[in-house]
Protein backbone atom coordinates (compact mmCIF):
# COMPACT_ATOMS: atom_id res chain seq x y z
CA UNK A 1 0.00 0.00 0.00
CA UNK A 2 1.48 3.58 -0.88
CA UNK A 3 2.16 5.91 1.69
CA UNK A 4 1.15 8.72 -0.23
CA UNK A 5 -2.26 8.42 -1.49
CA UNK A 6 -3.05 11.99 -3.23
CA UNK A 7 -1.32 15.50 -4.10
CA UNK A 8 -3.24 18.65 -3.99
CA UNK A 9 -2.34 21.62 -5.26
CA UNK A 10 -4.68 25.19 -4.76
CA UNK A 11 -4.06 28.77 -6.17
CA UNK A 12 -4.78 31.31 -3.41
CA UNK A 13 -8.59 32.17 -4.45
CA UNK A 14 -8.99 28.49 -3.48
CA UNK A 15 -8.53 26.28 -7.29
CA UNK A 16 -7.43 23.33 -7.88
CA UNK A 17 -4.43 23.89 -9.78
CA UNK A 18 -2.99 20.62 -9.72
CA UNK A 19 -3.91 16.98 -8.36
CA UNK A 20 -2.81 13.83 -8.43
CA UNK A 21 -3.29 10.37 -7.10
CA UNK A 22 -0.97 7.52 -6.14
CA UNK A 23 -3.02 4.84 -5.79
CA UNK A 24 -5.36 5.20 -2.78
CA UNK A 25 -8.18 2.87 -2.86
CA UNK A 26 -11.24 5.12 -3.49
CA UNK A 27 -10.31 6.95 -6.24
CA UNK A 28 -12.03 10.20 -6.74
CA UNK A 29 -13.17 11.72 -9.62
CA UNK A 30 -12.48 15.37 -11.13
CA UNK A 31 -15.71 16.83 -9.39
CA UNK A 32 -15.05 15.44 -6.06
CA UNK A 33 -11.32 16.90 -6.38
CA UNK A 34 -12.45 20.24 -7.12
CA UNK A 35 -14.99 19.96 -4.06
CA UNK A 36 -12.15 18.93 -1.90
CA UNK A 37 -9.50 21.54 -3.08
CA UNK A 38 -12.22 24.09 -2.42
CA UNK A 39 -13.48 22.64 1.13
CA UNK A 40 -9.84 22.36 2.20
CA UNK A 41 -9.30 26.38 1.04
CA UNK A 42 -11.89 27.03 2.95
CA UNK A 43 -11.31 25.64 5.94
CA UNK A 44 -7.79 27.04 5.94
CA UNK A 45 -9.05 30.45 5.95
CA UNK A 46 -11.52 29.71 8.75
CA UNK A 47 -8.98 28.39 10.64
CA UNK A 48 -6.82 31.09 10.42
CA UNK A 49 -9.65 33.80 11.90
CA UNK A 50 -10.95 31.03 14.79
CA UNK A 51 -7.64 30.64 16.24
CA UNK A 52 -6.93 32.16 19.47
CA UNK A 53 -3.20 32.16 18.38
CA UNK A 54 -2.19 35.36 16.96
CA UNK A 55 -0.28 34.76 13.63
CA UNK A 56 -1.84 31.53 12.88
CA UNK A 57 -1.22 30.14 9.49
CA UNK A 58 -4.11 27.60 9.43
CA UNK A 59 -4.06 24.05 9.88
CA UNK A 60 -1.44 22.24 9.18
CA UNK A 61 -2.03 18.17 9.90
CA UNK A 62 -5.70 16.99 9.76
CA UNK A 63 -5.55 13.16 11.67
CA UNK A 64 -8.46 10.65 10.89
CA UNK A 65 -8.67 7.48 11.61
CA UNK A 66 -7.92 6.06 8.32
CA UNK A 67 -5.83 8.95 6.95
CA UNK A 68 -3.54 12.47 7.80
CA UNK A 69 -3.76 15.02 5.71
CA UNK A 70 -0.40 18.04 5.72
CA UNK A 71 -0.51 21.14 3.88
CA UNK A 72 2.16 23.51 3.06
CA UNK A 73 1.44 27.30 2.29
CA UNK A 74 3.59 29.28 0.76
CA UNK A 75 3.94 33.12 0.98
CA UNK A 76 1.65 33.63 -1.91
CA UNK A 77 -1.23 31.46 -0.17
CA UNK A 78 -0.46 28.80 -2.71
CA UNK A 79 -1.23 25.60 -0.15
CA UNK A 80 0.17 21.93 -0.92
CA UNK A 81 -1.27 19.01 0.49
CA UNK A 82 -0.83 15.62 0.95
CA UNK A 83 -3.34 12.62 1.65
CA UNK A 84 -1.26 10.04 3.31
CA UNK A 85 -1.53 6.79 5.72
CA UNK A 86 -1.79 7.47 9.22
CA UNK A 87 1.71 7.99 10.61
CA UNK A 88 3.54 8.90 8.09
CA UNK A 89 6.84 10.53 8.95
CA UNK A 90 8.25 13.48 7.58
CA UNK A 91 5.30 14.79 5.28
CA UNK A 92 6.39 18.39 5.95
CA UNK A 93 9.91 18.04 4.51
CA UNK A 94 8.22 16.63 1.47
CA UNK A 95 5.81 19.11 0.87
CA UNK A 96 8.56 22.13 0.82
CA UNK A 97 10.78 20.10 -1.59
CA UNK A 98 7.58 19.68 -3.83
CA UNK A 99 7.17 23.35 -3.53
CA UNK A 100 10.62 23.99 -4.57
CA UNK A 101 9.71 21.73 -7.49
CA UNK A 102 6.85 24.00 -8.38
CA UNK A 103 8.93 27.56 -8.15
CA UNK A 104 11.80 25.80 -10.04
CA UNK A 105 9.56 23.81 -12.63
CA UNK A 106 6.18 26.20 -13.11
CA UNK A 107 7.02 29.60 -12.20
CA UNK A 108 9.81 29.97 -14.01
CA UNK A 109 8.45 28.35 -16.89
CA UNK A 110 7.54 30.94 -19.36
CA UNK A 111 4.65 29.32 -21.01
CA UNK A 112 3.18 29.22 -17.65
CA UNK A 113 -0.12 31.65 -16.34
CA UNK A 114 -0.43 32.05 -12.69
CA UNK A 115 -3.14 30.50 -10.95
CA UNK A 116 -3.63 28.26 -13.84
CA UNK A 117 -3.79 24.92 -14.32
CA UNK A 118 -0.10 23.09 -13.97
CA UNK A 119 0.76 21.20 -17.11
CA UNK A 120 4.37 21.50 -16.81
CA UNK A 121 5.94 17.82 -17.83
CA UNK A 122 9.30 18.56 -16.19
CA UNK A 123 7.17 18.99 -12.82
CA UNK A 124 5.83 16.14 -13.41
CA UNK A 125 9.02 13.94 -13.99
CA UNK A 126 10.66 15.65 -11.02
CA UNK A 127 7.56 15.39 -8.62
CA UNK A 128 7.29 11.19 -9.44
CA UNK A 129 11.08 11.33 -8.78
CA UNK A 130 10.25 12.99 -5.17
CA UNK A 131 7.35 10.69 -4.29
CA UNK A 132 9.35 7.05 -5.52
CA UNK A 133 12.44 8.20 -3.64
CA UNK A 134 10.27 9.57 -0.23
CA UNK A 135 8.52 5.58 -0.50
CA UNK A 136 11.92 3.83 -1.22
CA UNK A 137 13.44 6.14 2.08
CA UNK A 138 10.47 5.23 4.10
CA UNK A 139 10.34 1.28 3.08
CA UNK A 140 13.90 1.65 4.00
CA UNK A 141 12.93 2.81 7.91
Amino acid sequence: MAAIYSLYIINKSGGLIFYKDYGSAGRMDTNDSLRLASLWHSMHAISQQLSPVSGCTGIELLQADTFDLHCFQSLTGTKFFVVCEPGTPHMEGLLKHIYELYTDYVLKNPFYEMEMPIRCELFDVNLAQAVQKDRVALLGR
